[in-house]
């Protein structure tokens, strides 16, 4: 089995070039790529078009590459809770485009005929309801968080990580994996396992995992 492991999150990210395409999974705050973000933060990277569900919030997230300017398109489904991306959204400064949450994780079928989202494209009916026809996403690096992978990329996600990680990092030419737990390869029950190894190129364990909520709610 080929050991897909590289020393950290800058080794991982270091051939990112300037105006590359990525995909960067998780829900909101939860499953995000925490230290690959500080690493494209590190390593200055710029022009970036960034798929993702949201843009997380404003001191955290792809809202640290907001801020820092390093991201020109953002295809989202939410602005969410993230002020500065909504400011640069009104005053024309980022290219958004932003997708129902359901066609951004499928790009095969649409929630949004009959809507703006229809306008200009092709539909078609089938069985007496009508489609819209969407093409797919694909990015030159897809970059994920699991709960668990092993050194030959086999990945095991956790709860609302589930949502977006699965299928962006099937979506890439290149995926990049960080995992809270590295194991050895033989170490996971093959039926837990979300993504196979066939679909991660690189994979590090990473550290200091701040795991974010974005609005607490708590009872007295």
């Amino acid at each position: 089995m080929i050991d897909k492991r590289v020393k950290n999150a800058d080794d991982a990210v270091q051939d990112i070039p300037d105006n590359a395409t990525l995909m960067l999974g998780g829900f909101g705050l939860c499953g995000i790529p925490e230290n690959s973000i500080a690493a494209l933060l590190r390593k200055g990277v710029k022009g970036l078009t960034c798929i993702s569900n949201n843009a997380g919030v404003d001191d955290f997230g792809i809202g640290l590459l907001l801020k820092t300017r390093q991201v020109k398109k953002m295809i989202s489904s939410y602005v969410g809770e993230n002020a500065e991306f909504e400011r640069q959204l009104l005053s024309g400064e980022l290219e958004v485009e932003l997708i129902p949450q359901g066609t951004l994780a499928e790009r095969c079928r649409a929630g949004g005929v009959g809507t703006e989202v229809a306008e200009g494209k092709e539909t078609r009916d089938f069985d007496g309801k009508t489609y819209l026809m969407e093409s797919w996403l694909r990015a030159d690096f897809s970059i994920v968080k699991a709960w668990k992978g092993d050194t030959s990329g086999n990945l095991i996600y956790r709860g609302t990580a589930r949502n977006f990680n699965p299928m962006m990092a099937t979506a890439g030419k290149i995926t990049i994996a960080e995992v809270e737990e590295l194991v050895p390869i033989g170490q996971l029950d093959p039926n837990e396992i979300h993504t196979p190894g066939i679909f991660v190129h690189r994979i590090f364990q990473g550290g200091n995992y701040e795991k974010r909520i974005e609005q607490r709610t708590t009872t007295k």
